[in-house]
């Protein structure tokens, strides 16, 4: 199995290091070989060359590889991270990786900041529609730098955009026995673009009659989420908003070291990735959190079918977390390198 790592900037290098640790280590337990390519894109190479990465990186990547691991991305010598919207959304937006899914599930109940919550209270998946809304950049600024500056942003829906990352949140529902599937816009007061998502909602909740359709405000749900996440087994929403309630969701989890994503085109190369961002004061320290990055390690296998291989990372993370073998931000005392060791050691074939 060819894998693409593109290790990222700051502490992006150092957390993807233990997750191709963990990896290697499943490989051995399960007689899988994974092979790595790594890929120099990042703050460095574009420092050095100009070039965030070459023309044909979008086809290579989709052509040439069964997943893609990449780490966070950004660094402060680049100040508008040029660099790291054309590697990271540039991807998303080639390879149509339409699905942005990030679960928010507790492992323990130390971990979270809502009292009384224990893991059986914090356990629902986010799907986020990751190719359209505001992040496409459509718009522009005008006079910019002087006080008539004008900055338009405008936000990109269309059905066949609203329709599958929708159809994709039911789908997954249904297949895992699910129930409940709540979509979140802002409708009352984006009224064009959103009464498209109302819509297309209403139309494919009624072709699953034995899962509950719910609709929240985005500021109504991220009250609800604070108030009763138990409430809650799948989310979908737009671009944006999923990627602001699901930073407040991995809060619930222990912090953004603890939350993992993938960005995915279902039966197409896939791109996994930690949420958390590049850290760079924290880089070189060895106090990074690497169970974001593993964990995404487990979702690229999950996806690409290697379920029994992505479980052993999840039991291993899991007890790692339970036995405090853990870095600090999490109430632990090893480091980065030393809590990826632990993990490592004790993935296990079930």
């Amino acid at each position: 199995m060819k894998l693409a790592i593109i290790p990222g900037d700051g502490i992006g290098k150092e957390v993807t290091a233990e997750a191709l640790k963990v990896l290697t280590r499943v490989g051995e337990v399960f007689g899988r070989t994974f092979e790595f390519e790594h890929l120099p894109w990042g703050a460095d190479y574009f420092l050095e060359t100009g070039v965030t990465m070459p023309p044909s990186g979008y086809a290579m990547l989709r052509d040439d590889f069964d997943a893609i691991f990449i780490g966070a991305l950004g660094d402060p010598r680049v100040p508008d991270n040029r660099h790291a919207r054309e590697i990271l959304l540039g991807t998303r937006f080639e390879l149509d990786l339409y699905v942005n899914y990030r679960p928010v599930k507790l492992l323990d109940e130390r971990l979270c900041p809502l009292k009384n919550r224990a893991p059986k209270d914090v356990n629902f998946v986010v799907f986020r529609e990751n190719t359209e809304g505001l992040y496409v950049s459509v718009g522009g600024r005008f006079k910019a730098g002087t006080e008539d500056e004008v900055a338009i942003q405008e936000e990109l829906n269309t059905w066949k955009g609203v329709n599958r990352i929708v159809r994709y949140a039911f789908d997954f529902a249904a297949c895992r026995g699910l129930t409940k599937v709540c979509m979140a816009d802002k409708s009352n007061a984006m009224q064009q673009g959103h009464a498209l998502w109302q819509r297309v909602f209403k139309d494919v909740a009624a072709q699953y009659p034995t899962i509950q359709p719910t609709h929240y405000y985005i500021d109504a749900l991220a009250m609800y989420m604070v108030l009763d996440p138990a409430q809650f087994e799948v989310i979908v929403t737009n671009n944006l908003f999923g990627d602001i309630v699901t930073d407040l969701g991995a809060t619930f989890q222990g912090g953004l070291g603890m939350a993992a994503s993938g960005n995915i085109h279902p039966g197409k190369t896939s791109m996994f990735e930690p949420v958390h961002g590049s850290a760079p004061k924290f880089a070189g320290k060895n106090i990074a959190n690497p169970i974001g990055a593993i964990s995404s390690a487990a979702l690229m296998l999950e996806t690409i079918g290697l379920t029994r291989e992505a479980a052993a990372i999840d039991a291993a993370v899991l007890k790692a977390v339970r036995d405090n073998q853990v870095t600090s931000d999490i109430g632990g005392k090893l480091g980065t390198r030393e809590a990826g060791d632990s993990i490592a050691n004790s993935i296990r074939e079930p």
